[in-house]
């Protein structure tokens, strides 16, 4: 599978539906998985890739972190720069292709960004981008849904349907439907319906659903050692977290899969 991702979905990159995007999910509890980590591994530097909205950037960059947060839709970032905090963080619209010089500590992918690049060159190329931008025993750390759990299974109009009222906006309901499963390739569509005017706004996604091993054999293949795969701590058994550290050159590469072989070695 070849090929480069083009824009970034229009439920980050078109303005309306990225105004809505935190209150339709105000609940980030997650991140505090990260921000922890980002304690565990001593890191003063983090560049969140995908950024998003900017929470877990923010988030850290008022905890004294240095952070850069990037990501490829331009509406999105223009949310993130509104929030308190924004001045502390340098914004890059752009994606791992383009990271700026230097060298970080640590690169964050949260939420469903690791399976955005659906195509096997574009994911090698994050990869190796990322790999470039770390500093000497820098990590990279991400959540990918595990297949085995077909999250799939559970997007449809009935388990996915919100109607929430937002602060001059009004009541938008929205639902999400799968539209296609070819392979570990899932594309599914959201739709947003503003009541005061009426207005549809849909969003098409497709995410790839790689194996653990399919993950951990091109992290190796990219220059990174697999430290440890961990539980998602607000989805248990649902996904994984790969934590995985820049190889110095020279080393070989060790997989470890879980805490229990990471505490033998």
């Amino acid at each position: 599978m070849k090929g480069r991702r083009a824009e970034p979905d229009p439920i980050f990159a078109e303005q309306r539906l990225a105004d809505i995007y935190d209150a339709l999910d105000p609940d980030r509890s997650d991140l505090d998985a990260y921000a922890a980590i980002v304690g565990e591994l001593g890191a003063r530097s983090v560049l969140d890739l995908g950024c998003g909205t900017g929470e877990l950037a923010l988030r850290l960059a008022a905890d004294g972190i240095d952070v850069i947060g990037v990501d490829p839709a331009a509406a999105s970032l223009r949310v993130a720069q509104a929030k308190p905090h924004a001045d502390q963080v340098r914004w890059i619209r752009g994606d791992a292709t383009t990271l700026p010089d230097g060298r970080v500590d640590l690169v964050l992918m949260t939420g469903n960004v690791a399976q955005v690049f659906v195509a096997d060159g574009e994911w090698e190329s994050m990869l190796r981008g990322v790999r470039d931008a770390l500093a000497p025993g820098g990590h990279l750390v991400f959540e990918v849904r595990d297949p085995a759990q077909r999250a799939w299974d559970r997007w449809t109009p009935e388990g996915t349907r919100r109607r929430i009222d937002i602060p001059g906006v009004g009541v938008v309901e929205s639902w999400c439907r799968v539209t296609d499963i070819s392979g570990d390739l899932v594309s599914f569509r959201w739709t947003f319906r503003f009541e005061r005017d009426g207005v549809e706004r849909t969003s098409n996604s497709t995410l790839r659903f790689r194996s653990r091993e399919e993950i951990a054999r091109s992290l190796s293949a990219c220059g990174f050692d697999v430290v440890e795969v961990r539980a998602a701590p607000d989805r248990p058994g649902l996904e994984f977290v790969f934590i995985a550290a820049a190889r110095s050159q020279g080393r070989p590469a060790t997989i470890v899969l879980n805490r229990a072989e990471a505490e033998r070695r």
